[in-house]
């Protein structure tokens, strides 16, 4: 599935462990991965998709390959191995949720470059684990290249910190995927970490002004859009009960990705008005996350 109006996400699909309500002792094995939902998230809002990560041989990755086949994901550029499927273990907190990873040997990292490929579809997207863990991270850099060149680049760093991963080198290829990309949506906590020393204003002042569409997401208080030409543009949080913050800030990058591909041309140079209502699209298909258990957005009734 391919052409002009569709979707390549790069990256890891994996499990997420997740506490159980009302027994944190037990945990409930969730398909996840940032890119992974991502991929179903666009499908799921009618956008054609393709998911070029990689899957295991156990059961765990028969349930992923469900999920993303039931959504409509296109799985001919996903590769697949007999290694086991890389867990998530879930920890939330007052602050959001943290997770500890099970990565080494694992399958969702050995999935091949795919620059030759980036040029049959209208956008990229890349981030997540896969850009910091190797072998992925290598095939991730150069695919993005190539994307930056022929495709919309949009780039989601969604900073993970854990034992595992090398923090020094792991915030430079991020920082180094920003810098290629047309399309930048990053969390407060995400750009406080990339760039400690600024504030995430001026962070996203700063990436814009070289050119790029910034997105700013900010949990309970909205999320803002900056561009190039213009002043920033903010929404609030769409006000709903909240039970799950887990793939909320993929539901919303989801929504902007189908939002911008049914502009057509993949438009980024957006109107103050143009990127609000891009904004408050993206905060409903977020919302549509928040208020159930799983990771499965929904269209917005009026979308």
């Amino acid at each position: 599935m391919s052409g002009p109006d569709a979707v390549l996400v790069l990256g890891e699909a994996l499990i997420d462990l997740v506490p159980v309500a009302g027994d944190p002792e037990v945990r409930r094995a969730q398909p996840g991965g940032a890119p992974a939902n991502v991929a179903v998230g666009l499908a799921r809002l009618g956008r054609p998709v393709g998911f070029a990560g990689a899957l295991g041989g156990d059961g765990f990755a028969r349930s992923i390959e469900r999920r993303l086949v039931d959504a409509g994901v296109d799985l001919s550029l996903c590769a697949r191995s007999e290694l086991p499927t890389t867990l998530a273990v879930a920890d939330p907190g007052e602050s959001g949720t943290g997770y500890h990873f099970h990565l080494e040997s694992t399958a969702a990292f050995r999935f091949p470059d795919r620059a030759a490929d980036v040029g049959r579809f209208g956008a990229v997207y890349a981030g997540g684990l896969a850009a910091v863990v190797e072998p992925a991270a290598e095939a991730v850099a150069s695919t993005a290249q190539a994307a930056a060149r022929h495709s919309l680049l949009v780039v989601d760093p969604n900073v993970r910190e854990d034992r595992t991963l090398d923090p020094r080198r792991g915030l430079a290829l991020l920082r180094e995927l920003c810098a290629l990309a047309h399309v930048v949506k990053a969390s407060d906590e995400d750009l406080a970490r990339l760039w400690p020393d600024t504030d995430p204003d001026q962070s996203c002042r700063r990436l814009a002004a070289e050119g790029r569409l910034v997105l700013l997401t900010r949990g309970a208080r909205g999320a803002a859009a900056y561009t190039p030409d213009g002043p920033p543009v903010s929404v609030p949080a769409v006000p709903v009960e909240v039970v799950n913050t887990i793939g909320a800030g993929d539901a919303f990058m989801a929504g902007v990705l189908a939002w911008l591909g049914t502009t057509g041309g993949w438009e980024r140079a957006l109107s103050p008005e143009r990127a609000g209502t891009m904004l408050e699209y993206a905060s409903r298909v977020a919302a549509s996350v928040v208020t159930q258990t799983g990771t499965e957005p929904s269209a917005p009734a009026h979308a």
